[in-house]
């Protein structure tokens, strides 16, 4: 597969109506030599509906199958696929962000590990998300920012750059749902890698529905939450991370 600089990994469930609409703005709005993996669950999902389409953009765009089902799998197999400098996760329903992709790839090459999309800082915003949902990730994200080292006031959005160095240095331990944004961003801090942070939009979906399931996944968060906390307060540091096998 030929080294590119950029990855663009896009989780899929039956988003064939958001997945034209969502390259051609890419097309015009990112400067940076990138890669799309479409990583899905089904063979039928009806994104292939418009694999016809795909050959019309000047960028690669591979359909990663998932050897599981639901988004963590899926993101894992598209974050080792690829051989990229570093991987951004982009939601396919996403229309607002495509500016900031060439500003995420930006601080990426100031050694940046992560770059995190950050709703909660001047500039960013979250809107329309529902009351108990936008509680937690608040919470969340507020206390480890004051009471944890972690340096970036969003810890929970699953829209970020992650560096190939960070995700050839740590095993991605998460199984379900978007925990695996939290754990790398817990484990890029413990090993003292570089994160920065820009403001980023996010609205709750006006169509289909939302495959962000609170209670369900909330133990998985709650591991990497404390995970955070004890890099601060138990003094954890690079040793104990888990490297990659």
């Amino acid at each position: 597969m030929e080294k590119i600089s950029l990855e663009i990994i896009i989780p899929v469930y039956n988003e064939g109506n958001n997945i034209i609409k969502l390259f051609e703005s890419f097309n015009k709005s990112i400067k940076t030599e990138f890669r799309v993996l479409i990583c899905y669950d089904n063979d039928d999902d009806d994104v292939f509906m418009f694999t016809d389409k795909f050959k019309e953009f000047p960028f690669q765009i591979l359909c990663v199958k998932n050897p599981g089902q639901g988004p963590c799998s899926a993101i894992k197999e598209g974050l080792y696929f690829g051989n990229s400098d570093c991987v951004i996760v982009y939601p396919a329903d996403d229309f607002l962000n495509f500016d900031i992709i060439d500003k995420m790839y930006l601080a990426f090459k100031q050694k940046n590990d992560i770059v995190v999309a950050s709703r909660f800082i001047q500039g960013g915003s979250m809107k329309g998300c529902p009351l108990i949902k936008s509680i937690l990730v608040r919470l969340a994200s507020t206390t480890l920012y004051f009471f944890s080292s972690i340096p970036v006031k969003d810890a929970s959005n699953g829209f970020r750059l992650f560096s190939r160095r960070l995700l050839n240095t740590v095993t991605v331990e998460s199984k379900i749902g978007f925990a695996y944004s939290l754990e790398l961003l817990a484990k890029c801090n413990r090993l003292k890698f570089k994160i920065a942070e820009i403001p980023a939009q996010w609205e709750e979906r006006s169509e289909g529905s939302s495959r962000f399931k609170v209670f369900k996944w909330l133990p998985e968060y709650l591991k990497w939450y404390f995970y955070g906390l004890c890099t601060t307060w138990l003094k954890k540091g690079p040793q104990d991370v888990k490297k990659k096998i």
